[in-house]
């Protein structure tokens, strides 16, 4: 079932009018979702309706819904377009989110398979572990107080839309292209994370590498974002979830039998293998 803070924020959207028929918004989820469970792309739904953003997070909360009916939990939130550059290259003046479920979830050093996939990528990231569930926007002083780990972290996104093309409502209903995630070992909150360099890996070699300060300016910024987005969405996040900051580098497309590894200053490291 929907929470409480979903609904609500669902039921009122509807009434004023900034929401579109939820037969349609219950379509678009279970087209999204039964792309994203059997692996097989769909059209972009902006080239066949066009929808608002609200509308965008309506049916991504729609087609997790149908993901925690078949047992899933929601485990964390993750956050896109935390670049600055990448933000201004595409005329956009906001991150996005989406959500993170226990199927989603890899342990460090283990395996992800291909099977139900149609375009892996691979970003490196910062991953914050919650301590307190936050169901309002933080302020900045007061941030650190619901956050209780830091840890290096991979992300594999995997649009759901055929040719990876998409509008930024389309990339929404599509929970961000969320797949997977990895999580290294959880340092103290108290632990910097400012200016940190980070380097992909692929095979033992340098794909990708970059600084943590490429996250917003501060892989903390993305957090706050979180909280404002979850709570402008109606999304609680609960104590104990993640929340992935943001890649810090482009993503990196992946092959069978690949060996992926993020080293991050003073983070450690985080990896898995790829199986077909």
């Amino acid at each position: 079932m929907w929470t409480k803070s979903l609904q609500a924020w669902a039921s009122d959207q509807l009434k004023m009018g900034n929401l579109m028929h939820e037969q349609d918004i219950a379509r678009l989820a279970q087209l999204i979702d039964q792309a994203a469970s059997e692996g097989v792309a769909v059209p972009q739904f902006s080239l066949q309706q066009a929808f608002t953003v609200a509308e965008a997070y309506a049916i991504q909360a729609a087609s997790m819904q149908r993901r925690y009916t078949r047992g899933e939990k929601l485990i964390g939130v993750k956050m896109g377009f935390t670049s600055q550059a990448k933000m201004a290259q595409m005329g956009l003046k906001d991150m996005i989110f989406g959500r993170l479920t226990d199927a989603m979830w890899i342990e460090n050093g283990g395996t992800l398979s291909l099977k139900s996939l149609i375009h892996p990528r691979v970003e490196p990231e910062i991953c914050f572990l919650v301590n307190k569930t936050i169901d309002r926007e933080l302020a900045a002083t007061e941030v650190q107080a619901y956050i209780s780990g830091v840890a290096a972290a991979l992300e594999i996104i995997d649009s759901r839309y055929a040719h990876f093309q998409f509008s930024l409502e389309d990339v929404i209903a599509d929970n961000c292209s969320a797949a997977a995630f990895v999580v290294g070992a959880w340092h103290d909150a108290a632990t910097p994370v400012n200016h940190l360099s980070l380097q992909l890996e692929v095979d033992g070699a340098v794909v990708q590498s970059g600084t943590s300060d490429a996250i917003l300016g501060d892989p903390w910024a993305s957090v706050l974002a979180a909280s404002r987005l979850a709570t402008q969405y109606g999304q609680v996040i609960p104590a104990g979830a993640c929340i992935l900051a943001g890649a810090a580098t482009p993503a990196v497309f992946l092959l069978p039998g690949a060996s992926v590894r993020v080293r991050v200053e003073t983070l450690g490291d985080a990896g898995f293998t790829v199986t077909p």
